[in-house]
């Protein structure tokens, strides 16, 4: 996400994205491939690409693909597909355009941006995007994978496109990053159906039940413009909570319904809390993820990956926000737009 809005959000940022899927990933990749490539002890790899599996007492063989769950299949996957930003590299390099005066060498801005067999592949025009998806396309055929067809599409950042549950979309030239419709209807739907499905449970049991979801789904996108659909989410949840409690006590009125689970916390009226508080999204901060410097060896370079691990627990434990203050233009810094919100 941190390396994506690097990537996209100034005025001069690549417009056209490709949105690429490898088809069925673990299940696909070429034995034959592997063995020649992997740099590893030959006879323990084609035991374990070998080996098959077993489900019901039954042996099932793997003539392709790796197990998935396998200790060894999340690194061969990467190793598969490590090459594709190598091949961006070696493929599109500036372009030659005018003549005399006006003669100058234009980036084609592909950018690489992948996360296990999920990626983006930003480019300056559509047609150069066009270019990009065939090249990707050859690249994985070798390796016995191949471009599912309805999920790699080409799209402008105008329109915006989906990405590990983030929608990824300029407004007005502004880069915004929020959570997508898709991941928000799915935690709701999640916690309405453990809502509805617990209503002989305790409020304190209920409450236990949901805070790892509420907190989770609101750590991930703690990062990105969140702040109203934080506080749009928790406005559903409690009107599930309110039909929660009416349909365990249909004889009791409202205001005894609000004093027995809700409760007064600071100068919030409306908490839902018996032994246990029910976490609020909204209460969340926003908080910048700090980008990975890709050049830094974790057996190495350990006293930068210890300080960037103490301001993640920081950033995900106390909330603590990182607040960048704008120049004397009034204008906002290109880095922190994404956090305006």
């Amino acid at each position: 996400m941190a390396q994506l809005f690097n990537d996209l959000a100034r005025h001069y940022a690549p417009q056209w994205i490709v949105e690429g899927d490898i088809k069925a990933c673990f299940d696909e990749i070429a034995h034959d491939w592997l063995l020649e490539h992997t740099p590893m002890d030959k006879t323990r790899l084609k035991e374990f690409l070998k080996a098959g599996y077993v489900y019901d007492k039954q042996l099932f063989p793997t003539e392709r693909g790796t197990p998935q769950g396998g200790v060894l299949s999340p690194i061969l996957a990467n190793h598969t597909l490590n090459g594709i930003d190598k091949l961006m590299k070696e493929s599109f390099v500036r372009e030659r355009t005018g003549k005399g005066e006006t003669y100058k060498r234009v980036k084609p801005k592909v950018n690489l941006v992948r996360y296990a067999d999920d990626f983006i592949v930003t480019a300056r025009t559509r047609e150069i995007a066009e270019k990009v998806k065939e090249q990707v396309r050859g690249h994985v055929r070798e390796r016995g994978l191949q471009l599912s067809e309805e999920k790699t599409v080409i799209t402008s950042i105008e329109e915006g496109f989906d990405f590990l549950g983030w929608n990824f979309r300029k407004y007005n030239g502004k880069l915004l990053i929020k959570p997508s419709k898709k991941s928000q209807k799915r935690v709701y739907e999640k916690i309405r159906a453990v809502i509805q499905g617990n209503i002989g449970t305790t409020q304190d049991d209920l409450i236990r039940i949901l805070n790892p979801i509420i907190m989770g789904w609101s750590t991930y996108h703690q990062g990105v413009v969140a702040k109203q659909i934080f506080s749009r989410l928790d406005d559903l949840i409690f009107r599930l909570l309110w039909k929660w409690a009416r349909r365990r006590h249909p004889n009791k009125g409202r205001r005894w319904i609000k004093d027995r689970y809700w409760k007064t916390v600071g100068k919030n009226h409306w908490t839902f809390k018996d032994t246990l508080t029910l976490k609020r999204m909204a209460d969340r901060k926003i908080v910048r993820h700090p980008p990975l410097k890709l050049d830094m060896n974790p057996y190495i370079d350990k006293d930068y990956f210890q300080k960037r691990h103490g301001r993640l627990l920081i950033n995900r434990n106390l909330g603590m926000s990182t607040q960048h203050p704008k120049p004397a233009t009034g204008k906002c810094p290109a880095d922190a737009c994404l956090y305006e919100a």
